[in-house]
């Protein structure tokens, strides 16, 4: 809509009386440089707005009348609360961390700003209650989420402040550490960690799914990553996939389906799962882990480090092309192949658009993300992605040779120059700025009709079991 009297227009055609109406848009704060007298006037407009979309019928039973109020009532709302961002972002940022003497995760950052600022983001109730409905039906609060981490990372200090903690080991990984010590082995559900060789290998186990990503997988990977990466008696770390035990692959390993996409149709995976994701288990696998003393610049040195090598004996779709990005080293068979399937499901492709056209250059980084070009490994654009691409019997044989090949001469150079590398081509500030597009866009995307049309078209997601 063009304006807040059009808002307003709209609201009363579904029916609201004129002085409810009057009342919120009355409210609509005017903007001092005081954080809480700022907090507490949008606060009010926010509850105000709130309780007239809470009278409108649920979201699946709006006629259009309806829809239109509850859309343009949302974005009046959404334009305050970026507002109130973009002059209060750094303050509200630095209220939440002490000053940013505490490192608090992102999924613990939002709903303590809720609690801080409420209105400003969905709170745990309102999150929890949205869970329970399909991705269609839901309002998208969870957007304001994605538009606070926006403008969190898009300050260079508290962006990197951010980015710093989410590269700083999960409080649960030194107990996984330990238990690997003891055991040699670590199972945590979604993933399992294993020891071949100087090599502690992180199997992704999701065989339902064919080893897809979704929520089941999320902290399994990501203290899986931690444990083989502070593992003191490896010196590499290798990613693979589990075998699959039943189905068309049965008996085969599956390196990684991407995201669940009938969990996300159904609205089993919560926006936060994407940040949480890719400015933690997977930069860790680029960037390591950093240090609580300093940030996790290159040039600092700072890091705990492994080289990582992924091993891909089927596919890897999606999510799974991703994690490729982010590795050193990638050992293929030669029928496997990898596909960024991003327009069909409607989504950013996390990192891939800021990596992706490194390896095979923008026009197939194009081609690949928007047109859904297939790179099969054994062809001559995947092997600008896979290293090695040998038979499918000859994996294991090639994954040894690599890992004994990779630790021959030590690995100390080879971290220092895993760093030199990622200094010339993605310095921590580009990430950091790219995950700030990217935590506004996946979010709106997270949300669009078009999501859902996509998985109904092209993945036939309403007739598959969650």
């Amino acid at each position: 809509m063009d304006s807040h009297s059009d808002v307003t227009a709209a609201l009363a055609r579904a029916g609201f009386d004129v002085a409810a109406i009057d009342r919120w848009a009355l409210a609509a704060p005017g903007w001092t440089d005081d954080f809480d007298a700022d907090a507490s006037a949008a606060t009010h407009y926010w509850t105000l707005g709130g309780a007239l979309l809470s009278r409108l019928p649920a979201k699946p039973a709006r006629d259009a009348a309806n829809s239109r109020a509850a859309e343009g009532l949302k974005a009046s709302l959404r334009a305050v609360r970026a507002a109130f961002l973009d002059r209060h972002a750094g303050a509200l940022y630095d209220r939440l961390t002490g000053g940013r003497t505490r490192f608090v995760r992102i999924e613990r950052l939002v709903y303590d700003a809720a609690d801080l600022v409420p209105g400003l983001v969905p709170d745990r109730r309102m999150v929890a209650a949205e869970a329970e409905l399909k991705q269609a039906d839901k309002e998208g609060h969870e957007i304001d989420q994605g538009l606070l981490l926006n403008r969190f990372l898009a300050c260079p200090v508290r962006g990197i402040h951010l980015c710093h903690t989410m590269l700083l080991a999960r409080p649960e990984s030194a107990e996984a550490l330990a238990k690997f010590l003891r055991d040699g082995s670590l199972d945590l559900g979604g993933a399992r960690v294993e020891r071949q060789g100087k090599a502690a290998v992180l199997l992704l186990s999701n065989p339902r799914f064919l080893n897809s990503e979704d929520m089941f997988t999320q902290t399994a990977t990501e203290i899986g990553a931690d444990v083989c990466i502070l593992d003191p008696k490896s010196e590499v770390a290798v990613l693979r996939g589990a075998v699959v035990p039943q189905g068309k692959y049965a008996g085969r390993r599956i390196y990684n389906a991407g995201i669940n996409l009938t969990h996300l149709y159904y609205g089993k995976i919560p926006f936060l799962w994407f940040p949480i994701r890719d400015m933690g288990f997977v930069n860790k696998l680029t960037r390591g882990l950093a240090s609580p003393e300093a940030p996790p610049f290159e040039e600092f040195g700072g890091s705990t480090e492994k080289l990582w090598i992924s091993a891909v004996d089927t596919f890897a779709i999606g999510g799974g092309c991703q994690i490729l990005l982010a590795t050193d080293f990638t050992v293929a068979a030669d029928d496997a192949y990898m596909t960024l399937p991003a327009r069909k499901e409607g989504i950013i492709p996390a990192m891939a658009n800021l990596r992706l056209a490194r390896f095979v250059g923008d026009r197939l980084a194009r081609q690949g993300i928007m047109y859904e070009r297939r790179f099969d490994c054994a062809s001559p654009e995947g092997r600008m992605i896979c290293d090695e691409v040998v038979p499918a019997d000859a994996i294991d044989a090639t994954l040894t040779r690599v890992i004994d090949r990779l630790t021959g001469a030590g690995v100390v150079g080879a971290i220092g120059n895993r760093r030199a590398l990622r200094l010339a081509l993605e310095p921590l500030d580009l990430f950091r700025r790219y995950a700030a597009l990217y935590a506004r866009e996946q979010a709106l995307c997270h949300f669009s009709p078009a999501l859902i049309a996509n998985l109904e078209f092209h993945w036939n997601a309403q007739n598959r079991r969650a």
